[in-house]
C-alpha cells in the first residue's frame, strides 16, 4: 500500500492500457490528465480508458484557468541569448515571425523593461518595447518557446473574470466525466474556491487548489482552509515570488495544510532529466526526499511520464526515494513528543498516532463518509496501512490521494442512531481479504453523529476474535 502518493500526468507516450498498467505496478496513484493540452474529444477517450484500465484510479483534471499561455504555434521560435523575440496578442500569427499569447490585454498591461518568464521559468525575456499588439523581447537564454506554454510575469494583474467562460466548460465537462479531482490554477481566495464549487453543483469533482503566486501565499490560510487538496506548482511559483525562497515557501504551504488536514502535492521538474535519460540527478533525489520529509501527501510527475522516454523508470524512481525518505521520516516521529490539538477531531488524530507506535496495531480502519477521518490520521503519518470505508462510491476512489491510504466502497447504509454499520463495514473489509485473522486493528469513525460532529471514536481488535465473536461465515 502507497504511503506517499504519486501524480503521474498522462499523455502521448502513456496512453495505452499496457503503459498505464506499468505505471500504476510502478507506484502511480493518481492519473492526471492537463486541460491546457490536447482535444476535449482526447481527454474523454483518455478518461475511458483510464476508467476502463484502473478502474480504481482517480483521476485528476487540470484546467487552466486565467492562466497565460502561448497559443498553438505551427512554427515554435528558437533562439539564443541576446536574440530579438516579439510576443504578441494578434493570434493571427502562427510562431514564425511573432509567437501569439491568449491574453487579449497583455501588451497593454505591460511596460518596456519588464521580465518575462516561460515554461515554468526555464525561458526568461526582457521587454524592449511595445508596440500596439506586439511585445518586443530580448531573449536571456537560450531555447525553444514551445506551443502552450505558460507565460508569467510577476505582479502582473489580470482583468479576466475569475471564472473563464473556458473554465466553465471544462468543470462542466470534467463533471460529464466524472473525474475525481480538478486541478485550479492561481487560487488566491476562498472566494474563488466557491464560485468553482458551485459550478461543480456539489462535493464532486474534489477541487485542488494550486497557490503559485504571491497572492495565494499572502491568503494561504484562506485558501487552505476551503479547498479539499493544495498543490505547489513550483514553476509559476518561483516566478511569480522569487526563486531564492522557493524551499521555504513549501515547507510553509505543507505546514498550513497539516493544520487542516488538507492533502499537498507538490509539482513541477521532481525528476526533469528523466525526460531525455534512464537515471535521476542527485539533486533530484534529494528533492523528492525533502518532499516526504516536510509532509507533503503526493508528488507529481508532468513531462516525465507525459511525453518522456522513460516515464515507468520516472514512476518507480520516485516511489523508491519517497519510500525511503518516509521510512526515515517515521523512525524520527517515533521519538517525538506528542502535541496535542484543543479539538476532538485533532487530538483523537494525536491519539491515533500514538496507540499506533505503542500498540502492535497491523492497519488502521477509519469507517467516513466524506474522508475526513482518514485525513487526519493520514497526517500523521503513521506507519501502518489505513483503509478508509465510505458508503459512497466517488469518495472512495477518491480518498486513494491521501497518503497511506486506500478507499474502500461499502454498499452499506450508515446508522445516525447506533454503531451497528462499524462491524459491517469491518467484516466486508474481511470478506474481501483486505483484513485477515491475525491483524490487530485500530477502528475510527463518527458516532451518533450532530451537526458539527466529525470522528469521534476509537477502536482495537484482533480480526479473528472480532469473527469468533460475530459469527462471521467465509463467503
Amino acid at each position: 500500500m502507497s504511503q506517499i502518493k504519486i501524480v503521474a500526468t498522462i499523455g502521448p507516450v502513456s496512453n495505452n492500457p499496457e503503459m498505464l498498467r506499468a505505471l500504476a505496478e510502478a507506484g502511480m496513484n493518481v492519473a492526471r490528465l492537463n486541460g491546457s493540452h490536447n482535444s476535449l474529444d482526447w481527454h474523454a477517450q483518455t478518461i475511458a480508458l483510464i476508467r476502463d484500465t484502473l478502474p480504481d484510479t482517480p483521476i485528476l483534471f487540470d484546467i487552466p484557468g486565467r492562466k497565460i499561455r502561448t497559443t498553438d504555434l505551427d512554427n515554435e521560435p528558437c533562439f539564443e541569448i541576446g536574440d530579438a523575440l516579439i510576443l504578441t496578442t494578434d493570434t493571427n500569427h502562427d510562431g514564425s515571425e511573432k509567437a501569439p499569447v491568449n491574453y487579449a490585454h497583455l501588451h497593454e498591461d505591460i511596460q518596456p523593461g519588464a521580465v518575462v518568464f516561460a515554461d515554468d521559468g526555464t525561458l526568461r525575456f526582457t521587454v524592449t518595447k511595445v508596440e500596439g499588439p506586439d511585445i518586443h523581447c530580448r531573449t536571456e537564454t537560450a531555447g525553444t518557446l514551445k506551443s502552450r506554454k505558460g507565460i508569467n510575469v510577476p505582479g502582473l494583474t489580470f482583468r479576466t473574470e475569475l471564472i473563464t467562460n473556458r473554465d466553465r466548460n471544462l468543470v462542466a465537462f470534467a463533471r460529464e466525466n466524472e473525474v475525481d479531482f480538478i486541478g485550479i490554477s492561481f487560487v488566491e481566495s476562498s472566494d474563488h474556491i466557491a464560485a468553482i464549487r458551485e459550478l461543480t453543483g456539489g462535493d464532486y469533482p474534489r477541487i485542488v487548489s494550486k497557490v503559485e503566486n504571491q497572492a495565494g501565499l499572502d491568503n494561504v490560510d484562506d485558501v487552505v482552509s476551503a479547498t479539499d487538496v493544495v498543490m505547489i506548482d513550483r514553476g509559476d511559483l518561483s516566478v511569480e515570488t522569487n526563486i531564492e525562497n522557493l524551499a521555504i515557501y513549501q515547507k510553509r504551504i505543507i505546514e498550513t495544510a497539516r493544520t487542516y488536514s488538507r492533502p499537498v502535492i507538490v509539482a513541477t521538474e521532481m525528476l526533469h532529466t528523466m525526460i531525455e535519460n534512464p537515471f535521476p540527478t542527485k539533486a533530484e533525489v534529494s528533492d523528492i526526499s525533502n518532499t516526504v520529509l516536510d509532509g507533503a501527501a503526493a508528488t507529481m510527475l508532468s513531462g516525465e511520464t507525459a511525453v518522456g522516454a522513460h516515464p515507468v523508470a520516472a514512476v518507480s524512481t520516485m516511489r523508491q526515494v519517497s519510500n525511503a525518505a518516509l521510512d526515515h521520516l517515521q523512525y524520527r516521529q517515533g521519538s517525538d513528543e506528542v502535541e496535542f490539538s484543543d479539538t476532538v477531531a485533532q487530538s483523537l488524530g494525536e491519539a491515533i498516532s500514538l496507540l499506533c507506535r505503542t500498540l502492535p496495531i497491523t492497519k488502521i480502519v477509519a469507517v467516513t463518509i466524506s474522508g475526513f477521518a482518514a485525513q487526519v490520521v493520514a497526517s500523521k503519518l503513521p506507519r501502518q496501512p489505513i483503509l478508509a470505508v465510505s458508503n459512497d462510491r466517488i469518495a472512495a476512489r477518491s480518498f486513494n490521494i491521501i497518503p497511506g491510504t486506500t478507499g474502500v466502497f461499502a454498499d452499506i447504509p450508515y446508522a445516525r442512531t447506533s454503531t451497528e454499520h462499524i462491524p459491517s463495514c469491518i467484516e466486508l473489509l474481511w470478506q474481501r481479504g483486505l483484513l485477515e485473522d491475525t491483524d490487530m486493528i485500530l477502528v475510527t469513525a463518527l458516532a451518533y453523529p450532530r451537526s458539527g460532529n466529525r470522528m469521534n471514536m476509537i477502536e482495537t481488535h484482533v480480526v479473528g476474535e472480532l469473527a469468533e465473536t460475530l459469527s462471521w461465515k467465509r463467503r
